[in-house]
């Protein structure tokens, strides 16, 4: 499912226009997204939990020359499914 077929089934869920599913999915979007930023988590019960997590720097190898690099650390995005979802995928 892609984002435009997302919001034709918010849209056909909630009934409401596609215009104003559009403008829903990306206001939950962009509220994950600053929250993320801020360095905040978003759980949403039954759905899952979204954090961050920081990774270390590390080396790492070019696969095409197998030269050695260096990776820097980073801060990444992560998502833990919460158990109904998990139920549910069975």
């Amino acid at each position: 499912m892609n984002k435009s077929e997302l919001v034709d089934a918010v849209a056909a869920a909630a009934d409401i226009s596609k215009a104003s599913a559009g403008k829903a999915v990306d206001a939950v979007v962009d509220a994950i997204t600053a929250a993320l930023k801020d360095g905040d988590q978003v759980s949403l019960v039954g759905f899952g939990t979204f954090k961050t997590s920081d990774r270390a720097a590390r080396e790492g190898r070019n696969p095409r020359t197998g030269q050695t690099i260096k990776i820097a650390a980073s801060r990444v995005p992560t998502f833990k499914a919460g158990k109904a979802l998990k139920d549910a995928v069975k």
